[in-house]
């Protein structure tokens, strides 16, 4: 019988094998939070592409007086580029509230700004989160797929929706805002190396922990 792990254990055990990530990968908090958006339904490698774009210096009142056409060609890598442009332009108008300090957003409570972020056009729970997290300090755990398919292979009896995995596992974790940053890396980049939606069991470092893993790989 596989023994299941606490989430901090799980936490403890990706931190000694892979290290601190240091994420969000982007070299300033504006790109952070456009990446954010820019990321849905897409791959990190396609957003990269389209910051190259945009250009590592570019202003959020470049971008606001950017034309949305403009806007669109400029981050086209991304995909569904359109639809992006218009999200991106919908934050732009949210942040100017603002005066596109990131300091005052800080100053919000965290119920607060995830409520207003959820307002805006485009910003579902995972973006919302995310900007939370890496651009406005605020702890939390990133309920995504890559969550979703770790815990559940684990073991776990994990929530259907979005906002109970998320309440249920914050509920249990530290409120500690550099743990809950490293967490979501560091279960992006497991999900990565080995479980993918085909899972590569053999090698895992969570294998002795994880009930798909231990039925996949023992012997017939």
């Amino acid at each position: 019988m596989v023994e299941k792990i606490s989430y901090i254990e799980l936490y403890q055990k990706l931190f000694h094998y892979y290290g601190p990530q240091g994420w969000w990968p982007a070299d300033s908090d504006l790109q952070m939070l456009i990446s954010a958006i820019l990321v849905q339904r897409t791959n990190w490698k396609n957003v990269a592409f389209a910051l190259e774009n945009l250009g590592k210096d570019v202003t959020v009142g470049e971008l606001l007086r950017m034309e949305e056409d403009e806007l669109a060609e400029k981050i086209r890598p991304s995909g569904f580029y359109r639809m992006k442009a218009r999200k991106v332009k919908a934050w732009l108008h949210w942040f100017q509230k603002y005066d596109f300090q990131i300091d005052r957003v800080k100053e919000m409570d965290r119920e607060t700004l995830r409520k207003e972020l959820l307002t805006v056009y485009g910003i579902g729970e995972e973006t919302a989160d995310a900007m939370m997290l890496y651009a406005f300090d605020k702890p939390g755990f990133m309920a995504d797929n890559y969550a979703m398919r770790l815990f559940r292979r684990i073991g776990y009896s994990v929530p259907k929706t979005y906002e109970a995995f998320k309440k249920e596992v914050e509920a249990a974790f530290p409120y500690d805002l550099e743990m809950h940053q490293e967490f979501h890396a560091l279960i992006v980049e497991h999900g990565k190396q080995y479980c993918k939606k085909t899972p590569l069991c053999a090698a895992c470092p969570l294998l002795p922990f994880c009930r798909t893993g231990r039925e996949k790989t023992a012997p017939s």
